[in-house]
This record gives structure tokens, C-alpha cells and sequence, in this order.
């Protein structure tokens, strides 16, 4: 692949609703978390869910698609991201919030195998001694860039794991669809897990999707989260999951009633919270800026689910809810 790939044109903006969500709607009818879970952003997909130990003597950590490097790619500039662009990993950043208490990780749970998704997770992983869920093309891919091969736990979706406090159910899921084919981009497989490495992964083109998850937590001590890396999902695997709180991508204009499908099928969820809407070419540091897809979906939860509170973090901004 050599042409530049834009991710306006992977994600779209069209989601088809002319309703727009003025305020902060009323909650569903389900209770809020009671303090079970609290969320942090940590821009893109990168999820921080924090919730008490069965006891209630420490906190347990459960990371999804951690990405704190955010090297220039371009990806939303009118000109698209170069295949080629070299992966880098800022370990002195992660130190930073490491080796400070301030970012850990129980588990590590990756979504699919994207540079904005699974680039920093191996680092991560040697750093907290985390237990990282992905596919077998996630865990391939992870070892090749350095990954501890015995933190390495492979999934393909239907598993249902308990932990001091929490579970996780992991979802077979769908990968967001661009151009005028429907296409997923940098799409593969790299199977043989444990089998010999491939070489190692150099540039973004090299990390492809590898089939895509999608991930329930549930605390232990009250509230859900569900979280999809992109904007699509297996409908059938969803039913009967009522989250509190779905993070949602924007985008989705090439899926057919992309946002109403999915809410009507969570029943309704009590809170909705935007992810992956931030231009990540930009720092952390900075505010999140939009790419482009943030009003369309704040407008199509509206139309779809008036009750669902529209709630938007920003980075590194907490969110309890």
C-alpha cells in the first residue's frame, strides 16, 4: 500500500440524524455505577478503567489500546498518512507516568492490531507486568516488537474472565469500513503465534488490523463499560449486554445505522462517551481537537437514544459515572 490513507475517509462523518443534543439529557432508567468504575481518557481509543479490588484494599487497573507516543502520521490532514511513516515509541513518556504511580496496568486489552492501537502496548506491558488480551495477529505482532511472550493471552472473542473485582467479557467485533468498497485499511493476518516471529514491524502499513475485539468490564462493586476500537461491531454478540456507559467511536458513515443499531440493542445505555475523535497528531497535553466526526455523533446519539447523556472527556480528564 502506497498511497496515503486519510482516516476521515476510514472513519466518515455521515451518520444520517438531524437531531442535536442540547444540554445534558436525563439519565436511563438504569442506576448510575455507585463509584464501582471511573474512567480516564487517555486520547484516541486509549481507556484507563479503574476500579476497587474484591476486598476494597487497592485499585485494579484495566488499560484498552494504550497510546501515549502520538508520533506525527498525518492521518487527518487532508493529505492522509504515509504507509511508510517509521513506528516510534517515547519510553521516556511512559517512564514518566509509570514510574511516577500515576499510569499501571493490570491488563492490557487491545482492540486490533493499528498503530494508534498497539504501538506502545509491548513497552507497556514489559514495564507492568501487565496481562495482555488480544488476537493471535495482536499477540504475533506484539512479540515481534519486544512484548514478555508469558504476558501474552490470545483471544478470538466469547471469553467471559473473572479478576480480584472485576470481569471482562471479550467480544467479537468489527473493524470500521472506508472508501467506496466498504474496506477495512492495513487489512491481514499475521497467524503462527509462537511458531517463530515475523520480522519485526518497522512502519504503520507493517501493523495491520488482524481482526478486531470489542470489550465488556464490569466492576465487581457496580457499573459496566464497553468499549469498540472501531466504528462498527457484531450486533449478535451484544444482545443482552446493558452497559452504563458505551465509548463509542465517531464516525461509522459507511454502517448502516451505525449509532441507532447499536443503542437500541445495549437498551439504551444510561451514558455515552465519544472516543477516537481527537486529531492525534497533536500532544496529550494539549486540549483534544476534533478531527471532524464529533457533532454527527453527539447528533445521532440524540436522535437514537434522547435519554443517553452525551458526555465528552477530554485528555486525560476523569470521568465517574
Amino acid at each position: 500500500m502506497t498511497d496515503r490513507l486519510s482516516r476521515r475517509g476510514v472513519f466518515g462523518v455521515g451518520l444520517g440524524a438531524a437531531a442535536v443534543l442540547a444540554g445534558a439529557a436525563p439519565a436511563a432508567a438504569r442506576a448510575a455505577t455507585g463509584g464501582g468504575l471511573t474512567l480516564r481518557w487517555w486520547g484516541n481509543n486509549s481507556w484507563e478503567i479503574r476500579m476497587p479490588s474484591a476486598d476494597g484494599t487497592a485499585t485494579k487497573t484495566v488499560l484498552i489500546d494504550p497510546w501515549l507516543t502520538r508520533f506525527r502520521t498525518g492521518t487527518y490532514s487532508p493529505e492522509g498518512a504515509d504507509p511508510k511513516t517509521r513506528l516510534t515509541v517515547d519510553t521516556g513518556l511512559i517512564d514518566r507516568y509509570v514510574d511516577s504511580g500515576e499510569l499501571r496496568a493490570d491488563h492490557i486489552l487491545v482492540t486490533h492490531g493499528h498503530y494508534d492501537h498497539l504501538t506502545d502496548v509491548p513497552y507497556l506491558a514489559r514495564k507492568t507486568g501487565a496481562t495482555v488480551y488480544g488476537t493471535e495477529t495482536h499477540l504475533n505482532l506484539m512479540a515481534a516488537l519486544g512484548a514478555p511472550e508469558d504476558q501474552l493471552a490470545v483471544a478470538s472473542g466469547g471469553e467471559f474472565l473473572t479478576f480480584d473485582g472485576y470481569t471482562i467479557r471479550i467480544l467479537r467485533s468489527l473493524h470500521s469500513a472506508s472508501g467506496a468498497r466498504a474496506a477495512v485499511p492495513f487489512p491481514g493476518t499475521r497467524p503462527g503465534f509462537g511458531l517463530g516471529h515475523l520480522p519485526k514491524p518497522k512502519c504503520i502499513q507493517d501493523l495491520v488490523e488482524g481482526g478486531t475485539l470489542a470489550y465488556h468490564v464490569t466492576s465487581a462493586r457496580g457499573g459496566s463499560v464497553i468499549d469498540f476500537g472501531g466504528s462498527n461491531y457484531v450486533e449478535s454478540e451484544l444482545e443482552g449486554l446493558r452497559p452504563d456507559v458505551v465509548l463509542l467511536p465517531a464516525g461509522g458513515g459507511k454502517i448502516a445505522d451505525y449509532v441507532g443499531r447499536l443503542l437500541r440493542v445495549l437498551g439504551q445505555p444510561p451514558y455515552v462517551v465519544p472516543t477516537h475523535w481527537d486529531d492525534f497528531d497533536h500532544p496529550l497535553t494539549e486540549p483534544a481537537r476534533d478531527w471532524g466526526g464529533l457533532a454527527a455523533l453527539r447528533s445521532a446519539v440524540a436522535a437514537a437514544s434522547p435519554a443517553s447523556r452525551f458526555v465528552v472527556v477530554d485528555h486525560l480528564e476523569t470521568f465517574t459515572p
